[in-house]
């Protein structure tokens, strides 16, 4: 094994040798293959692009972030400036080298999506981006050659099989009932975990110690957090399609609007509560914003929780511009927030309180 650490350690020292000038856009193309720029932007593929790509994207990554803890913790590998004193740390990672998380998902992630859209040159910039990510890792001193090469393979590998299993695995699902998916993706869920697991009570058992020239970095190492971070994720993710798929988009909005509306016109006949925003309820959704007269909103979210056990949420709602239009930029207002979850019995309790707080001014 030293000799390929050593011939890595090589081609790192050659990469870095280029020049600083390399060191931002290669941080740019790393960020590219982070979970977190993925978490961005999937609200964005799911709500604004295509729902079922976005659904497509998320599982692929939390599969992925599962699997590729099961093989750095199998692995236990090295990070190269863990390793050599000559290559620079150019960024920092805590967890085991092999295989490369980046390259791993960015090949998983950018290759679904280039799968999704179908065009000749979404696949040219999906590839272009999944090598530069994979030559970042290399360039920044935090990855071998081959780990970024194990990497790919294990996301090529995805990739290709949920393009394989995805329909027929989809239409196996839509045949069960709503407790029947959920529990298949609760079981899901806990074969994420478990993968993980195997290799971290073996390196306890055995009291595995990394050697003593990088045991310093590998003090996090040997850890579920991520394991348990995704299969926690990737069941809270399927289990809210399952709900959505069944009880369908269109009948929790009619829910929402319905409430929303009872609410409003309840609101409204108090006097001296001020309603912001369009009365008519197809062009809102379940959200109020409201102010009692002669008080402050914080004031009035407090009492509701306090006296009451409401929650609501008082304030400018990180939407300053939205206020200033509405004319509520210096204090805000008070909203209430309405979900498929929510009741007639939960509106009635809110217009009792409010009225309650209308009759001390």
């Amino acid at each position: 094994m030293q000799p390929i650490l050593d011939f890595g350690v090589r081609l790192i020292v050659v990469l870095q040798g280029l020049g600083s000038w390399l060191e931002l856009p290669m941080k740019f193309f790393s960020f590219l293959g982070t979970e977190d720029f993925f978490m961005v932007v999937l609200p964005v593929l799911y709500w604004c692009v295509d729902s079922n790509l976005g659904i497509r994207v998320a599982v692929i990554l939390m599969l992925s972030g599962s699997f590729n803890d099961v093989f750095k913790m199998a692995l236990h590998g090295p990070r190269p400036y863990w390793y050599s004193t000559k290559v620079y740390a150019l960024a920092t990672e805590t967890s085991f080298g092999a295989p490369s998380g980046h390259a791993q998902n960015a090949a998983a992630v950018w290759g679904i999506l280039a799968a999704g859209l179908r065009k000749w040159w979404a696949w040219l910039v999906a590839i272009l981006l999944i090598l530069l990510i994979g030559l970042s890792r290399l360039y920044l001193g935090v990855h071998f050659p081959h780990d970024v090469l194990f990497g790919l393979l294990i996301g090529g590998l995805l990739l290709w099989l949920v393009l394989r299993f995805w329909d027929p695995v989809v239409a196996w699902a839509k045949k069960k009932n709503l407790s029947q998916q959920i529990i298949t993706a609760f079981l899901a869920s806990l074969v994420l975990f478990l993968l993980p697991l195997i290799p971290f009570v073996w390196l306890k058992v055995i009291h595995w110690q990394p050697p003593q020239e990088w045991a310093a970095y590998a003090t996090q190492a040997i850890s579920l957090e991520g394991a348990s971070t995704s299969a926690g994720t990737f069941f809270g993710l399927m289990a809210g399609l399952d709900y959505l798929a069944a009880q369908g988009m269109e009948g929790i909005l009619e829910k929402e609007r319905a409430l929303a509306r009872r609410l409003w016109e309840g609101l409204a006949e108090l006097g001296k509560v001020k309603l912001y925003g369009a009365d008519r309820m197809d062009r809102r959704l379940g959200v109020i914003l409201a102010n009692v007269e002669g008080m402050i909103p914080a004031d009035v979210a407090a009492i509701l929780d306090g006296d009451f056990g409401i929650a609501s949420r008082a304030g400018l709602h990180c939407a300053p511009l939205v206020h200033q239009r509405l004319g509520t930029g210096r204090t805000g207002g008070v909203r209430f927030s309405l979900g498929p979850f929510n009741t007639s019995e939960d509106i009635d309790r809110v217009l009792e309180a409010m009225a309650k707080i209308c009759a001390t001014r």
